[in-house]
């Protein structure tokens, strides 16, 4: 019997070391996703009441008649435009700007690609804007070509003083 009795006390402490061991790895677990969750929920609250603001603006303006257009779908504009920042699918970062710039390089032809890359990252003449209907980028790209049939080289070449005797 005293081996049994061995037994059961090792199992027991052991049990309690594993229940002890589960409850730490819980709670620390419980803590990082309260840590995460916090973080979403202040950004979740943060970017509804920016996108709220801006759809005001955006709203005033439609109604000042401040936009290039109609009112119907500038007010349409604006609510679809609150309704991305919401779901955290609208971003106006530079990157962004530039990024979807050179994807519509992309539809150029390949000749003409190099060209429409260069003119998006800024080189060449810029004019005109979105509110003037849009923006014209030209590139100049200077190329040196070598002549098809060039002279030949082994016939002489007479000059106006070879006539003279």
């Amino acid at each position: 019997m005293l081996f049994t009795h061995r037994f059961i006390v090792t199992y027991n402490s052991q049990l309690q070391a594993i229940k002890k061991m589960v409850i730490h790895w819980a709670l620390a677990l419980i803590a990082v996703l309260a840590f995460l969750c916090l973080g979403t929920a202040q950004a979740a609250g943060k970017a509804p009441s920016d996108a709220q603001a801006r759809y005001k603006a955006d709203r005033a303006a439609c109604m000042k008649g401040e936009t290039s257009q109609d009112r119907a779908t500038c007010l349409r504009e604006a609510g679809a435009a609150l309704y991305e920042a919401k779901r955290g699918r609208l971003s106006e970062s530079e990157a962004d700007y530039e990024k979807d710039a050179l994807m519509r390089c992309n539809l150029v032809s390949a000749e003409n690609r190099d060209a429409c890359m260069r003119g998006v990252r800024g080189e060449g003449k810029t004019t005109g804007s979105v509110a003037e209907g849009g923006i014209l980028r030209e590139v100049t790209t200077i190329e040196t070509v070598q002549p098809q049939n060039p002279m030949p080289q082994n016939r002489p070449v007479r000059m106006p003083s070879d006539n003279i005797r």
